[in-house]
């Protein structure tokens, strides 16, 4: 009966790709019936098919189709739409996994990975910072303690001394710790909502691995047993960066307090009490650092274990320094009164400085690592790591610069912020330079997007060569060539894509690094430092400035606005999904509090499909995967057994593996990776598109014909009209690759060369235990 079944069933597992799908747009049939999932990601098949196995002769010569849809895990529900503002966690993670590949240099990988981490620490500083700025230094020390700030603010009137006639919480240590709550609950919102998805995502064991597998040789750490399973560490992150937030909001406090105890001469035990407090945040900090250094994932084994101090100690021990300091900063103080701004100067200008310094050094290790196996293809020469760690940080500055100065603008009444006639002081100096240097960023990208917009025009031009030559029997028409051309030439420019970012990370470096400068040097903000300076230098120093400042204000707003339509739209919500799709493929590894992983999810489903459905039926299978569904399956055919992988056929189309991933992650994508995948399947094919801005050729030869690619589809299908084409053909893209004949060829060929098999293929590998080698073992999934 198995053997009668296997020499008749196949399967096509259907895997969608960014922006997603429905099952009845995949499968096309508009009656679909879920065998296995939930709302959030689920396998589907038509109505008729969900009994297929039972009915092998109506299969024979077709596959049963079935369509893994995923987008719910991106793009789901309206709350997702707030991980927009988590963008630049999301980018510092993606740094980490863009090391270069490496040979020999185990203590320089691990050095990589410990720079990223720390730089994603100091943006979970930045933000807390910038949110304390805000909240304690423009609000309850700028604002409440200046008369003219303070009157007509209810909500703000009892915490002004002449407003509210002296009132308890009119004195400045009292105002600071009533104002800390908010940078404190906006760490405790950060931690709820990383508890949350890490229960959700992290949580999910991956298919449990055999000993064979185990046993093979590594050549992609996407193989490895723990690679999907980010559940210790991640948790241990979290408790860090958790720490780290609520001790910069003690230390906003305190520090101010104890600045004050030292200057007056007051009581000598507060003196000892704010140089105590002091010591024991700099020894909270040391401790946080140590653990984020200390340990990175451990992806060899399933790990289980959890590291009770760093995940529940620690974020305690530092609540209650919190807690501390609150006390010490509400202490009686008649004699203070607040005045100009609180240090924010030097903790913005520290943490531009850590960050320039992590971001030199990281990018001196990348290009050690980059020499010890120097692949041609790598984007950036093995730099791409460190350029997009830097615009990490210049995204999470440029968002703490806008909310500082949108809020800054608001409470001057209309004033500017820092100028004479303006109540308030305003933000710290570092921000109005860095909201100086904005302008001249703009204008260098305007003229590299010039440049590229040039070099496309003079691609199109010969593209045009090319298209005539492709459709030689057709009679030309100069419209539709150029428009041909023009999409050919369009989809090239993702190839240019490193050159872009590049040039846009080296001159925010510079341009930043002049900002620090300028701020430490002259201590004011642009437009004053040049008064003196002759009339148009002064006059292009003061409008950059302004400029600068609205741009970064208005930014910010665009960003909330954006956010919040995503959160009630759900086409908006499905395009920020889309970014999603790309951006959080991998697993947390440098910062915690980063969108979550979709393939900690999604890949153990992929993989748990197929193992269990060849190990029942012994039949025929072919993963099918589109744009981002091709890395899906790449991975998820990664973490299979030997046995199971070689009896399974890989078909992608439109897929990145190789332009993109290949390129920008090569310690997992690289050539050698994918040459081993080709290997160990039973068979891949690959479709790609000159029009398509996101897929590409493998460029892997092999067994399947002379290469893993076909040769390049020609899109439209036909120059002009046919008769089998009445109407113009469409310039598909990236889109609707089944149009094209060459698909069901291809999946033909692929479903022919899979042999059939009566061998057992084992039952499903047991998977170790937190307190031993195995446990008692795991039930696989039904096929329907």
């Amino acid at each position: 009966m198995q053997r009668a079944m296997a020499d008749k069933t196949a399967l096509e597992l259907l895997v969608h790709g960014v922006g997603g799908a429905t099952p009845e747009k995949m499968l096309g049939d508009p009656r679909t019936v879920r065998i296995t999932g939930d709302d959030t990601a689920a396998v589907y098949r038509r109505t008729d098919d969900a009994d297929a196995e039972a009915r092998p002769d109506d299969y024979r010569g077709k596959p049963v189709q079935e369509a893994y849809v995923w987008c719910g895990l991106t793009s789901g529900n309206g709350a997702r739409a707030l991980w927009l503002l988590l963008l630049p966690f999301m980018v510092a993670n993606l740094a980490h996994w863009m090391r270069p590949s490496a040979r020999g240099r185990a203590r320089t990988v691990r050095l990589y990975g410990v720079l990223v981490r720390l730089l994603g620490l100091t943006l979970t500083v930045l933000l807390v910072a910038a949110a304390c700025e805000v909240a304690l230094d423009l609000t309850a020390w700028q604002c409440a303690g200046t008369p003219s700030c303070a009157e007509g603010r209810a909500w703000l009137g009892f915490l002004s001394p002449e407003v509210s006639g002296g009132g308890w919480w009119s004195q400045p240590g009292r105002r600071l710790a009533l104002a800390a709550l908010v940078p404190a609950a906006l760490t405790g919102l950060l931690w709820y909502l990383s508890h949350r998805t890490w229960s959700a995502y992290e949580s999910v064991e991956p298919y449990p691995h055999q000993a064979e597998q185990e046993e093979e040789p590594q050549l992609s750490g996407l193989s490895r047993p723990g690679f999907w399973y980010g559940r210790r560490f991640v948790a241990r992150l979290r408790a860090a960066h958790t720490a780290a937030g609520l001790l910069t909001v003690a230390a906003a406090v305190a520090t101010s307090a104890a600045r004050h105890d030292r200057a007056s001469g007051g009581p000598a035990l507060l003196d000892v009490t704010g140089r105590v407090v002091e010591g024991v945040l700099v020894a909270g900090g040391l401790v946080v650092v140590y653990v984020v250094c200390r340990r990175g994932r451990k992806d060899q084994t399933l790990d289980e274990h959890t590291d009770r101090f760093a995940v529940t100690v620690l974020p305690l021990a530092a609540l209650a320094v919190l807690a501390l300091c609150l006390v010490y900063a509400g202490w009686d103080r008649p004699d203070w009164v607040s005045s100009g701004r609180l240090p924010g100067d030097q903790t913005f200008g520290a943490i531009a400085l850590v960050q320039g310094l992590l971001v030199v050094v990281l990018t001196l290790v990348a290009h050690v690592l980059f020499r010890s196996d120097p692949l041609a293809s790598t984007a950036l020469r093995g730099l791409g790591g460190p350029c997009v760690a830097l615009l990490a940080c210049a995204l999470g500055g440029v968002m703490s610069g806008g909310v500082a100065q949108r809020v800054g603008d608001w409470l001057d009444r209309g004033a500017t912020p820092g100028e004479a006639e303006g109540p308030l002081p305003g933000p710290p100096v570092l921000l109005s330079w860095q909201a100086a240097v904005i302008p001249l960023l703009l204008v260098v990208v305007a003229l590299l997007a010039l440049l590229f917009a040039a070099r496309t025009l003079r691609r199109r031009r010969l593209e045009q060569t090319r298209v005539e030559r492709d459709y030689a029997e057709e009679r030309p028409q100069e419209s539709r060539t150029r428009k041909i051309a023009g999409a050919r030439a369009t989809a090239a420019l993702t190839d240019s894509a490193p050159v872009l970012i590049g040039w846009v990370a080296a001159i925010t470096f510079l341009l930043g690094a002049g900002a620090l400068a300028g701020a430490w040097m002259s201590g004011e903000v642009p437009g004053v430092a040049a008064a003196g300076a002759p009339g148009f230098i002064g006059g292009a120093a003061e409008t950059a400035q302004a400029l600068g400042s609205w741009l970064i204000g208005f930014g910010f707003i665009l960003f909330v606005t954006w956010g919040r339509r995503a959160y009630r739209d759900a086409s908006a919500r499905r395009t920020i999904g889309i970014l999603w799709d790309v951006g959080t493929f991998w697993p947390r590894a440098a910062h915690p509090f980063a969108p979550p992983c979709y393939a900690e999810r999604a890949v153990p489903d992929l993989t748990w499909r197929m193992a269990t459905w060849t190990r029942q039926t012994g039949g025929r299978l072919v993963i099918s995967g589109h744009s981002q569904g091709s890395v899906l399956a790449a991975a998820a055919a990664w973490q299979l057994s030997p046995a199971v992988r070689s009896r399974v056929g890989l078909l992608t189309y439109g897929s990145p593996l190789q332009r993109l991933y290949g390129r920008w992650f090569p310690s997992h994508f690289g050539p050698a990776s994918l040459t081993a995948l080709h290997r160990e399947v039973d068979c891949w094919r690959n479709l790609h598109r000159p029009t398509d801005p996101i897929g590409g050729p493998i460029s892997l030869a092999g067994e399947c014909g002379p290469a893993v690619d076909h040769p390049p589809l020609k899109d439209p299908l036909a120059y002009g009209r046919t008769p089998a084409h009445p109407l113009p053909a469409p310039i598909l893209g990236h889109s609707d690759y089944q149009a094209d004949p060459a698909f069901n060829e291809e999946r033909a060929e692929l479903l022919h060369r899979l042999r059939p098999t009566t061998e057992p293929l084992g039952a499903v590998p047991t998977q170790p235990g937190p307190d031993s080698e195995e446990n008692q073992g795991t039930p696989g999934l039904a096929p329907g």
